[in-house]
């Protein structure tokens, strides 16, 4: 990617290193942590869970800005990419983005939806409104689940930003109301209107010449990568579509593609899709 010229976000909390006190996973929380990184995350209830009687604390204040490593320098200035772009977007229907805020933590954190572990991957907090990615998990994406580069890592951050956006425009309450009504889709077609919104961004990132050759191929490769299909042929040795939570590989890099080859939030209406 070329993001030289990009503008940093200051909208970021850097919590690494710093420590947590007091109470801690049981043995059933790490568990339930562990099944929520290789099957999906629902901090609604996976965190809620995991989250034991006595919740740890912080053992120091996050630093707020942009972070001066290169990582953080990266992040911040995807952030900053993803709000120009829907800034332009939400304007454009008259309406004003108001800009998440991406935490970044190692091990533990504490956000407005319980205490998580970094073995969850990074979610979205609605209740806050933050992102939250442990770094170590970009480690992941290139080693366990073979999707390197960094528009790989790129899309990981768009797509939680996706979530977001399904905040303000009401799309996450719907699609939350439909899971709590028990309807099995509701999850998967959220999670691929947010890999949709994560194309959408990707490209007006291309049209700002942030993109490199390839960087497109290493998206789609990210998106197949973490289907709930092959990740559960990678944990359990076989597919329970029933237990999809974030949708196959297929849907994944489909919805991700549809966005980035239009560039129109109204093409990522996944709830009024016949098929996914």
């Amino acid at each position: 990617m070329q993001l030289g010229d990009q503008r940093a976000s200051g909208n970021v909390e850097d919590r690494r290193g710093i420590g947590m006190v007091g109470g801690g996973l049981g043995v059933g929380g790490i568990v339930v942590a562990l099944i929520a990184y290789f099957l999906g995350f629902d901090p609604g209830t996976v965190i809620d869970v995991a989250q034991q009687v006595a919740p740890p604390r912080e053992t120091r204040e996050a630093t707020k800005g942009t972070p001066s490593d290169p990582t953080g320098q990266f992040v911040s200035k995807i952030l900053g990419s993803t709000e120009d772009v829907w800034t332009k977007l939400f304007s454009q229907s008259r309406n004003a983005y108001r800009a998440p805020t991406l935490v970044l933590y190692d091990g533990q954190v504490r956000s407005a939806c319980g205490i998580a572990q970094s073995a969850m991957g990074p979610f979205y907090c609605a209740g806050d409104e933050k992102l939250y990615v442990d770094l170590a998990f970009f480690r992941d994406l290139q080693t366990r689940f073979g999707a390197p580069g960094d528009f790989a890592q790129a899309y990981v951050i768009a797509h939680e930003v996706g979530h977001h956006v399904q905040k303000l425009t009401g799309q996450l309450q719907q699609g939350e109301a439909g899971r709590s009504r028990g309807a099995e889709s509701s999850s998967v077609r959220l999670e691929l209107q947010a890999d949709c919104y994560a194309g959408v961004w990707g490209y007006h990132a291309g049209m700002m010449k942030q993109l490199d050759a390839g960087d497109i191929a290493e998206g789609l490769n990210a998106a197949s990568a973490v289907g709930d299909d092959r990740i559960q042929k990678q944990t359990q040795g076989r597919v329970v579509p029933d237990g999809f939570t974030h949708g196959s590989s297929a849907q994944r890099s489909r919805w991700f593609k549809r966005g980035i080859e239009s560039g129109r939030p109204q093409d990522c209406d996944t709830f009024s899709a016949a098929s996914l």
